[in-house]
């Protein structure tokens, strides 16, 4: 998945300012993100501080729509 079509498939659902997990600076915007079966995984690098993590979004099934 290409860095545009993450950004259009997701729009709107971008985390933004998230803390960095070591260092507590905030972080615009997630490097990646991936989409999956009732989840989503984000990757974050801190500007600050360097440190790299990823943090993961799981959906209850009942919340995520079937397609038709």
């Amino acid at each position: 998945m290409t860095q545009a079509t993450m950004v259009n498939t997701h729009s709107g659902d971008i985390p933004t300012q998230n803390p960095c997990a070591q260092c507590g600076a905030p972080i615009a915007q997630p490097d990646w993100i991936e989409p999956g079966e009732g989840r989503v995984s984000y990757l974050w690098s801190c500007p600050a501080c360097g440190y790299r993590f990823e943090a993961i979004a799981i959906y209850d099934e009942a919340a995520i729509p079937l397609a038709a």
